[in-house]
């Protein structure tokens, strides 16, 4: 797709958004929803030592059962949205993983809360590749980029919400965590239920669709698709880069900047308030950018931000640092959803959505351990120069997916 061919972005960014369909903003409102009471999975590891009085390294445990549920369930659920609609998904993945939350505060034995926990990631992470699937069917080719960063505005405005307040809640009762969790998810899919959504929307044409897919319709098994194999590796060093934020990085702040824990959370929230002020209208501002340029830049950001810790000495610096990865961030996910959306054959977008997830629930598991492992052998230095490299790395093979190799494809096809 040419540059020309992409619409002009608008004066105001934000009124590009009133051309979503209601579906989005539906999506939305249950996003938000379901994301305000999401306070369950951020203080597992808190009720499991300090209310059942179980150790670190078995609450630890817990949480490596629910990220292999997690890895397992993306690729299936993604492959069943294609075969029985990625709405009635999403439907019972809220509904069910709610319900299945108000009894979890009745569980004490080990094993089953390992079972549980498994279920449970099951469960709900199946709503991650069905909902990226069918916002591909609700939009527009040209509007995806401000689809898919809407969706993620939704989620950041819930999740500034929910974990902040579960924080004072927690210190009443453990169990209304849980409770206020699996309601709010629940009601976030009755709301899916009972708003006459619909799988598509008539005005995506199938003729629009095909022609901005780079695909080619004998595709059959995603994993003969050498653009989209080639974009996951070229996306797994800078998500490995991304989960350092949660990992290393609050380590190094506290450990080696000699700051306080409050401190780092108040990184946390800057970051939220950029994604929430500025993600929409970058996105929508940045639609005609062709995607090597757009995912290689967002790249850079994260190797840059990431990088420049190894001059960071104070507080300061760690804001800029932040600032920086941030802008990256806010490129990235949405524009890497965009991409996967375009290059997937309608019929099967599902199952590419659900590898994409994988990868993310795979760096998740790899980029703790390697940074850590890092961080203690070498020092931060070498932690943070060793982030450089990657998002380097990802730029450089972002580069790569550019839209003549797209074109070369397709003719070849």
């Amino acid at each position: 797709m040419t540059v020309t061919s992409q619409p002009k972005p608008s004066r105001n960014p934000w009124r590009d958004l009133r051309t979503l369909p209601r579906e989005m903003w539906i999506l939305g409102a249950a996003t938000i929803i379901n994301r305000m009471g999401m306070m369950a999975l951020p203080f597992l590891t808190l009720y499991l030592t300090e209310h059942l009085h179980y150790s670190q390294a078995h609450a630890g445990y817990v949480l490596s059962i629910y990220g292999i549920g997690a890895l397992i369930t993306s690729p299936l659920a993604g492959r069943l949205s294609d075969h029985v609609g990625p709405l009635r998904i999403m439907q019972l993945s809220l509904l069910l993983s709610g319900a299945l939350l108000l009894f979890f505060p009745l569980v004490t034995n080990y094993f089953a809360l390992c079972g549980l926990a498994f279920l449970w990631a099951v469960l709900s992470e199946a709503f991650r590749p069905a909902s990226m699937s069918i916002i591909s069917d609700w939009v527009l080719p040209e509007q995806r980029k401000a689809a898919f960063a809407l969706n993620r505005l939704a989620i950041n405005l819930g999740m500034s919400i929910g974990p902040a307040a579960a924080g004072f809640i927690a210190t009443v009762s453990f169990t209304a965590i849980f409770v206020i969790d699996g309601v709010t998810s629940m009601l976030a899919g009755l709301v899916l239920l009972f708003s006459a959504l619909r799988a598509r929307v008539p005005h995506v044409s199938e003729a629009h669709a095909h022609k901005t897919t780079a695909t080619p319709a004998r595709t059959t098994n995603v994993f003969t698709d050498w653009r989209f194999l080639y974009f996951m590796l070229a996306l797994l060093p800078v998500t490995i880069v991304f989960f350092q934020h949660s990992s290393t990085m609050p380590l190094f702040i506290v450990r080696d900047l000699r700051l306080p824990e409050s401190r780092y959370g108040l990184l946390f929230a800057m970051n939220t308030v950029m994604i929430i002020l500025l993600e929409v209208p970058l996105n929508t501002s940045m639609a005609h950018w062709s995607h090597r340029n757009a995912l290689a830049l967002s790249c850079m950001f994260w190797g840059i931000g990431f990088g420049i810790l190894m001059f960071v000495q104070s507080f300061a610096g760690a804001l800029f640092s932040v600032a920086i990865w941030t802008f990256g961030e806010m490129i990235l996910f949405p524009g890497a959803a965009n991409y996967v959306s375009e290059i997937a054959p309608g019929e099967r977008r599902g199952t590419y959505m659900g590898i994409y997830q994988m990868s993310f629930s795979l760096a998740f598991i790899l980029a703790p351990w390697l940074g850590t492992q890092m961080l203690e052998h070498f020092g931060s230095k070498w932690l943070w120069g060793a982030t450089f490299v990657l998002g380097c790395l990802s730029a450089a093979m972002m580069w790569r997916i550019g839209d003549r190799a797209v074109a070369k494809n397709v003719k070849n096809s």
